[in-house]
């Protein structure tokens, strides 16, 4: 009974950046783990990053180490992604998504998934 929607897709020149909002209904936002995944067109969907539900532990994958950093400011609701120095390569749908546990780092371990918001990285 949560619902998470995106947003701050949009299209940006390689080595610019995007901050990807993701807010989420419910009280019980701040118990949630929540993550950030992408699905670029005929690739399946991937891990993006992760961050617990007090915002104390948080996950990258390679791909964006350095790059991307996830936060989360649960008086908001909002999970966020800082995207910075895009490439071309990172042009996907982001999905925000949610896992009542608490953490998850995959895609089995979320609950609730957003509708996504696009990105296109021109180069």
């Amino acid at each position: 009974q949560v619902q998470l929607v995106e947003s701050g897709g949009g299209l940006v020149q390689a080595g610019g950046s995007l901050r990807l909002s993701c807010t989420a209904s419910g009280r019980t936002f701040r118990s949630y783990g929540m993550g950030w995944f992408r699905q670029a067109p005929g690739k399946e969907r991937e891990f993006v990053a992760a961050i617990s539900s007090s915002g104390g532990m948080t996950l990258h994958a390679d791909s964006v180490k350095g790059r991307f950093t996830i936060s989360r400011d649960n008086a908001q609701n909002t999970v966020y992604l800082q995207m910075n120095s895009l490439k071309p390569e990172d042009t996907a749908v982001y999905y925000c998504a949610a896992s009542i546990t608490g953490w998850s780092a995959d895609y089995y371990g979320m609950d609730y998934w957003g509708k996504g918001t696009l990105v296109t990285v021109s180069s």
